[in-house]
């Protein structure tokens, strides 16, 4: 059974499922090309926990660079409001998918600021604004965002 926390934070039971299960994995190009149109980098799915975790050290790089506000990552607990979109926690993100070429920087992850339970995907967005990237709302839900990807059913999570 895979570990349920990565960097402190509960992964979706979902998510866990399907990991388990050996079915948390890439649902093809085109899927993905039609749940996130805007998203133009191919992405590789993020197998298990332990490379979540390792994946997700690179927010920490970009969110204690103070030189790289490009890639709008920062620490919430820093700040005196609230960080909304277009800026990723990343004490309240865990990256589920990466880009497949190396330097690409893309992203999905988890952002837990919405629902410590089923929190939503949000995605890295370089393209609206070269200039610089916003983390952009895929899908309200993960559960709502395995769905979208036909690979689970509310039932199989038990």
């Amino acid at each position: 059974m895979a570990p349920s926390t990565v960097r402190g934070l509960t992964l979706p039971a979902p998510l866990t499922s399907l990991i388990d299960r050996g079915l948390w994995r890439h649902p093809g190009d085109e899927v993905l090309a039609k749940i996130i149109p805007w998203f133009q980098d191919q992405l590789s799915f993020v197998p298990n926990p332990e490379q979540m975790a390792y994946a997700s050290q690179s927010m920490d790089m970009f969110a204690d660079d103070p030189h790289s506000a490009f890639f709008r990552r920062t620490r919430g607990s820093r700040g005196v409001t609230p960080l909304e979109l277009p800026w990723l926690d990343v004490e309240q993100a865990v990256l589920i998918a990466t880009t497949r070429t190396p330097g690409d920087d893309g992203a999905l992850a988890l952002d837990y600021r919405t629902d410590p339970s089923d929190p939503r995907i949000v995605g890295s967005d370089f393209w609206t604004d070269p200039l610089l990237c916003q983390w952009r709302v895929v899908a309200p839900t993960f559960s709502g965002f395995v769905l979208s990807l036909g690979l689970w059913l509310p039932q199989s999570c038990h």
